[in-house]
C-alpha cells in the first residue's frame, strides 16, 4: 500500500527526502547490518585514512629542501595545528600533537570527502562522532588521573568561588564535565548533517522546476562553498576544544 508522500509524488507531486542520504547500507547484499558488515560507512572511513596516509606518506617519502607541492600542503597543516596544540595546551600538551593532527586530519577530510557526488559523510553520524568524542574524553581523563592523580579533580572545585557556592558549582562542573562527549559529538554531526540536507532539498527543488531551476542551483553553489568552510571549521573546532579539554589534564589546576 503507497503511503501518502509516494500517492503524492506518483500524481506529480514533488517528493524530496534529504534524510535518505544518510542511510547506513551493507556494501554487499541488502540483509540487515550488523556490528561486523561492511557498510558505507566503513568504505568511506576507509577511504578518507587512505588519503590521510597518502598525504603525509607521499608528502614526505623525499623531503627536499625546496618542498614540492604535497610536501608544502602536508606541512602547512603540520604547522598549523602543532602551533594550536603548543598554544592551547603548552610545552606537556604538545606530547599529544601526534594524536591531535590525526584526529584533525581525519576530521577534516571526511568532511570534505563528503562533500563529493556520490559520497557519504561519515562524520554526520552520531555513532562515529561520539565515538570520537568518547576517545577524546577517555584519554583526558586518563591522562589527568596518571599525571595529577586525586589533585586531578581540584579542577571541579573553584577555590576562589564563595564557600557557601562552592558545593553547587562542584556539581554543575562534574555534570559540565559529563556532558561534554555529548555535545562534542552532537556539535561536529548536526552542523554537517543540516548543511547536507539542506543541499538535498534544493537539489529535489531543482529538478522539479524545469527552466526556473537556475534559482535553486544558484543556491545549491552558494550553500556549498558555506559547506567547504563548515568541513573545515569543524574539524578545527573539534580539535581546538580537544585541546582545551587535554589542557586540564596536562597543565595547572584552576582555581
Amino acid at each position: 500500500m503507497a503511503t501518502g508522500t509516494e500517492e503524492h509524488a506518483a500524481e506529480g507531486g514533488l517528493a524530496i527526502h534529504p534524510m535518505d542520504q544518510f542511510i547506513v547500507k551493507p556494501l554487499f547484499g541488502d540483509g540487515p547490518v550488523h556490528w561486523y558488515t561492511p557498510t558505507n560507512v566503513t568504505l568511506w572511513m576507509g577511504i578518507a585514512v587512505v588519503v590521510l596516509l597518502g598525504i603525509f606518506v607521499l608528502a614526505t617519502r623525499h623531503r627536499g629542501i625546496i618542498p614540492s607541492r604535497l610536501q608544502s600542503v602536508a606541512e602547512l597543516f603540520y604547522g598549523f595545528i602543532y602551533n594550536m596544540v603548543e598554544d592551547v595546551t603548552g610545552h606537556e600538551g604538545a606530547k599529544f600533537f601526534p594524536y591531535i593532527m590525526t584526529l584533525f586530519m581525519f576530521i577534516f577530510l571526511a568532511n570534505m570527502l563528503g562533500l563529493l557526488p556520490m559520497s557519504f559523510t561519515v562524520t554526520s553520524h552520531i555513532a562515529v562522532t561520539a565515538v570520537l568524542a568518547l576517545m577524546v574524553f577517555l584519554t583526558v581523563t586518563l591522562v589527568g588521573f596518571y599525571r595529577k592523580g586525586l589533585g586531578f579533580l581540584s579542577m571541579f572545585w573553584v577555590s576562589s568561588a564563595p564557600l557557601v557556592l562552592r558545593p553547587v558549582l562542584a556539581v554543575i562542573e562534574v555534570i559540565s564535565y559529563f556532558v561534554r562527549p555529548l555535545s562534542h559529538s552532537i556539535r561536529l554531526g548536526g552542523n554537517l548533517m543540516a548543511g547536507h540536507a539542506v543541499i538535498k532539498v534544493f537539489a529535489g527543488f531543482a529538478g522539479a522546476m524545469g527552466i526556473a531551476s537556475v534559482v535553486p542551483i544558484i543556491a545549491i553553489a552558494g550553500i556549498y562553498g558555506l559547506e567547504l568552510l563548515v568541513a573545515a571549521v569543524q574539524a578545527y573546532v573539534f580539535t581546538i576544544l580537544t585541546c582545551v579539554y587535554l589542557r586540564d589534564a596536562v597543565g595547572e589546576a584552576h582555581h
